[in-house]
């Protein structure tokens, strides 16, 4: 079944990324908010073609997490297609995301969309530069009224399992956008996708989403706090779902 439909769904994939590239650069020409309705379309798309291989969203959202409304997403990370999820799930909240800089160039519409899209741009080796951009993220999104995802692991966890954070990045998103709720993501399974590198892409894997309630800021909050409640959300979702599949 794996092979069966893998070259199904690479192809859909492919040529998703060939079409909406050139999308997204005549959306930009009308300004940013047409390019990241593109942007969500490219995404929205990328996850339908996973249904091609019976991959299945299983999602639990707060209904406190309003449509058209700027947060910042602590999210665990599993797999590049964690992504696309998020920003088909948050069509509407226009979800930005900071990306290390080898991705920025290369990909066809997933690197335009990062260059262009308003999303943060970071050299890893550089500590200052990326702290500096990541700043930058959250004074924009707050300005706008969209969200910024920042996954505090630094990097994916490949076998599923939670990583440790690496909280500076998260901590200067946090300072630089005050006024936004902090909602916490929990996401499950998606490292199965690319368990092989696509070739296969593993038949009939189920997702699961965990979008939580907005937790409103307040002056003189301790940062280190909301990021550790974020990550206590995160830990208590994965091990909860863990339990019932054994």
């Amino acid at each position: 079944m794996d092979w069966l439909f893998t070259p199904l769904f690479l192809l859909a994939f492919g040529l998703t990324l060939l079409v909406f590239d050139p999308l997204q650069r005549i959306a930009r020409l009308f300004g940013q908010r047409p390019q990241e309705l593109v942007a969500g379309a490219l995404q929205s798309t990328l996850v339908a073609a996973f249904r091609l291989c019976g991959t299945r969203l299983a999602v639990q959202r707060s209904p406190a997490v309003r449509p058209r409304t700027g947060y910042l997403l602590i999210a665990n990370h599993q797999s590049m297609f964690d992504i696309p999820i998020l920003g088909a799930l948050l069509f509407s909240n226009f979800p930005k995301y900071v990306s290390k800089r080898e991705l920025a160039s290369w990909i066809p519409s997933i690197s335009y969309n990062l260059r262009r899209g308003g999303n943060a741009i970071i050299d890893r080796k550089d500590r200052e530069q990326a702290t500096r951009t990541i700043r930058e993220l959250g004074e924009r999104v707050q300005a706008r009224g969209v969200s910024a995802v920042i996954y505090p692991e630094g990097t994916r966890a490949r076998g599923g399992e939670l990583g440790p954070f690496k909280p500076a990045g998260a901590l200067a998103l946090l300072s630089a956008a005050p006024e936004l709720p902090v909602v916490p993501v929990a996401i499950d399974e998606s490292w199965r996708l690319l368990r092989f590198n696509l070739l296969p892409v593993p038949f009939g894997t189920r997702v699961r989403v965990f979008i939580g309630d907005p937790i409103e800021r307040r002056p003189g909050e301790d940062p280190q706090a909301l990021l550790l409640e974020c990550r206590r959300q995160i830990e208590k979702t994965l091990a909860d779902w863990r339990g019932e599949a054994a």
